[in-house]
């Protein structure tokens, strides 16, 4: 009887647990069973070691065969324990030395012919076994993604006959880590310049003043104003990453079915999830713990076009994200929590025909319909949007829009990247993530500034955390005037971006 002992890693949510792999041969009759909360694609490997083992030239032990997975109360899924079962094996049949892999934490799918196959979840796996100071054997095809962590205890091979040479020969092909600091040029072609947008010079500047502190913001304009073409143009005039954002969005990234693509890195996620996507695939979860679209989207946007016509369930289901900046997903057997600090964008007409309260067209609406259209947005969603700008469509000719000097993403991009570092420099955060303790202290109101915010409270009946955005904005629009204190001009401005509470107002009236 000879009993082996080799360390692997799960993926479960954004994190990578220990798990030990046993493998005890004992006598009897020649078979294989795999126990410990194991998935139907991780017993299936059983098949994939065998035929792999034996077509990498070892001899696979005529015994019963026992792999236990541990702690057995954790779920296991994938292929990623074939490597680590395989080598089990061979360190129990004595034909790789037990001292081998001491030090070594093994994950890696096995094809038939014994080649590694790559496997998700592989970033958050090397930054786990960094943190207990383990090394990591990988597949090649993992390494690239391994090295975005930095750490330098990486080791990768092609195949199983590659390790056990390695192994013996303690030579091992250990990947350099390196970090890239620089990103792609942005495509022109998939992000449209803001020049190319002519007119609404409102929108514009509402969206740099989102931009600038990184608020959320709801545009509700008729139909053809371009309020989609300006959400899309909000990646082109953002700031780049930093290297541990990156890491961050990597790492979730990595434990999708899409994968992570080095092409991105450093680059902000602009997500436009459709209106009829399913609640999971919004905010994540399934039978194993996934990330969603809210997920997907930290440190980016998340856009939502047509905003009425998502169902209620997904739109309330924004809410505990936008205030905590990540999402708590919680099933009788497991809970887990998903990054989720990303800008909400999002884009609605006024009525299900698009007029109301257009000075172009009438609307053709009844008083019910556009009550019910507009009653789909609750009032706590709402609350927790802190630009809100009604657009009228341009009144400006294609053909004569060479005319109009807009200026350009470049020119956005720099006015932001020096407004989000004054404000990182001063506090830490964004303007729109400033906590409520900081933020009187931080905005500074002269008596003029106080007296107008005063009256609107009252006029306007605002909520405190209504009052918080308002102070939010008012924040970024002085900082983006290099100013230190909030003017009565910044507070009128940011009270100004409360729009659609006074377009339900006079929807209410309208009956």
């Amino acid at each position: 009887m000879s009993l082996a002992l080799v360390y692997s890693r799960a993926s479960f949510g954004i994190n990578a647990p220990l798990v030990t792999v046993e493998v005890h041969l004992s006598n009897g009759l020649p078979s294989i069973s795999i126990v410990g909360l194991a998935s139907a694609e991780v017993k299936e490997s059983k098949e994939r070691v065998r035929s792999a083992i034996l077509n990498s030239g070892f001899e696979f032990p005529a015994s019963r065969i026992i792999i236990n997975l541990g702690p057995a109360v954790l779920p296991k899924s994938s292929g990623r324990f074939d490597l680590a079962i395989a080598l089990g094996i061979l360190i129990a049949s004595e034909q790789l030395e037990k001292k081998w892999l001491k030090n070594f934490e093994v994950i890696g799918e096995l094809s038939l012919n014994g080649e590694l196959r790559p496997v998700s979840g592989i970033l958050t796996a090397t930054l786990c076994a960094t943190a207990i100071d383990k090394d990591i054997l990988i597949p090649t095809m993992n390494a690239e993604e391994a090295g975005l962590s930095g750490e330098n205890n990486i080791y990768c091979a092609n195949n199983l006959l590659q390790i056990s040479r390695g192994l013996a020969d303690k030579k091992l092909l250990k990947f350099k880590a390196s970090i890239s600091n620089k990103t792609d040029v942005i495509d022109a072609i998939d992000i449209p310049d803001i020049s190319e947008i002519k007119g609404n010079q409102h929108a514009k500047r509402a969206l740099l003043i989102a931009a600038a502190g990184a608020h959320n913001m709801l545009f509700a304009v008729s139909p053809g104003s371009g309020k989609t073409m300006l959400a899309r143009c909000l990646p082109g005039i953002l700031d780049e990453l930093t290297l541990q954002e990156a890491k961050e969005i990597a790492a979730v990234e990595s434990i999708t079915t899409e994968g992570f693509s080095k092409s991105n890195w450093l680059k902000r996620r602009f997500r436009a999830p459709h209106h009829n996507c399913s609640m999971a695939s919004i905010t994540g979860g399934g039978r194993l713990p996934v990330p969603g679209e809210i997920s997907l989207a930290h440190k980016g946007i998340l856009f939502f076009d047509e905003l009425p016509e998502y169902p209620r369930s997904v739109l309330e289901s924004l809410r505990q994200p936008l205030e905590d900046g990540h999402l708590t997903i919680s099933r009788t057997e497991w809970k887990v929590d998903f990054p989720a600090e990303f800008q909400f964008i999002a884009a609605m007409n006024p009525c299900p025909c698009g007029y109301f309260a257009s000075k172009d067209r009438e609307c053709h609406c009844s008083k019910v319909q556009i009550l019910n259209y507009l009653g789909k947005i609750s009032g706590p969603l709402l609350d927790r949007i802190d630009i809100q700008v009604m657009v009228n469509n341009p009144k400006i000719s294609l053909i004569d829009s060479s005319k109009d000097n807009s200026y350009n993403s470049n020119y956005y991009r720099e006015k932001i990247v020096q407004c989000r570092k004054t404000q990182y420099q001063r506090q830490g955060v964004y303007n729109s993530r400033l906590p409520a303790s900081k933020l009187l202290s931080i905005s500074q109101l002269d008596k003029n500034s106080i007296t107008i915010f005063n009256k609107a409270i009252k006029h306007y009946q605002l909520s405190i955390r209504a009052q918080q955005k308002i102070l939010r904005v008012a924040r970024t629009i002085a900082d983006l005037e290099l100013n230190e204190a909030i003017s009565e001009d910044a507070i009128v401005e940011a009270l100004s971006f409360r729009s659609l509470e006074l377009l339900m107002k006079k929807a209410r009236s309208y009956i």
